[in-house]
């Protein structure tokens, strides 16, 4: 198999065996459901559905409910398909996964939805750096964009010009981070580095390829 669904637990730090301070942060990796295999025949391609935290009966609709009674599990919360893995390792319908897929020391990439910071202006969105001197008569113009183009000729702003608007909460991935500690009993993953998105946010980990 080549990942499993998560949850993001927090930062911590760790250290290693030359007693180096790693940063790290904690992972929550499965255990997953598998609730769908597709074939190529069947549905034109090959891919693994698994189906990852627990979520009431009550808010499931009753297309995912019977969808989830076919697999013989409860309702599960979220919903992700893996396209690449192993044919040797292929897991069957309604296989429970757990982090034991993954091994201490190799590299796995690490996607989720990143934290939304709002709608904020150039210097935080983009790195400018403002006027930078406020004597001269700049007055308010410190954080200001500035010029934004020629006016004549083409009379318009275009398009991917750098400016003002929503920052954050979109789709990141780190990838080639190392896992430093597997803890099996709790399904705990430990990569190096940090991942995307606040506490408790889910998270797609995917064996390097």
């Amino acid at each position: 198999m080549s990942g499993l669904i998560g949850k993001k637990i927090g930062m911590t730090s760790i250290y290693d065996a030359s007693g180096k301070c790693v940063p790290c942060t904690v992972i929550e990796a499965g255990p997953c459901v598998v609730t769908q295999v597709k074939t190529v025949e069947k549905d034109g391609y090959s891919a693994i559905q698994l189906g990852y935290g627990e979520r009431k009966e009550k808010n499931t609709p009753k297309p995912l409910k019977g969808h989830f009674e076919k697999a013989g599990c409860t309702p599960k919360m979220i919903l992700r398909e893996f396209t690449r893995f192993e044919e040797g390792h292929k897991k069957s319908f309604g296989e429970v996964i757990d982090v034991t897929v993954f091994e201490e020391g190799e590299f796995v990439d690490v996607s989720g939805i990143s934290k939304g910071k709002g709608f904020q202006g150039v210097v935080k969105r983009h790195g400018f750096g403002g006027v930078g001197d406020a004597t001269h008569g700049q007055h308010n113009r410190l954080r200001a964009p500035g010029s934004m183009g020629a006016s004549s000729y083409p009379s318009r702003v275009l398009p991917g010009m750098r400016m003002a608007g929503q920052m954050g909460h979109a789709k990141v991935k780190v990838n080639n981070l190392r896992i430093l500690k597997i803890v099996q009993e709790k399904n705990i993953l430990v990569v190096k580095g940090s991942v995307p998105g606040p506490n408790g946010s889910y998270l797609i980990i995917e064996r390097w390829s």
